[in-house]
């Protein structure tokens, strides 16, 4: 897998994860969901994401 699917997946699963938890133990965790959120929608303007930094760093292989 590429880069770019490994943030879709990481991003997918905090977001899903985040409200599963938000709706059993608190509200709180929806914070987290949005911020996902928010990170997301920077990076679709910047072409920025923290995500991708680390991904690089771990050697996962960019997109072709």
């Amino acid at each position: 897998m590429n880069i770019e699917r490994w943030l879709r997946l990481i991003a997918g699963v905090v977001i899903l994860g985040t409200v599963i938890l938000g709706f059993v133990y608190s509200k709180y965790w929806f914070i987290f969901t949005g911020f996902v959120g928010l990170n997301l929608l920077q990076s679709a303007f910047t072409n920025f994401c923290p995500m991708m930094v680390v991904l690089r760093k771990l050697g996962v292989s960019e997109c072709k």
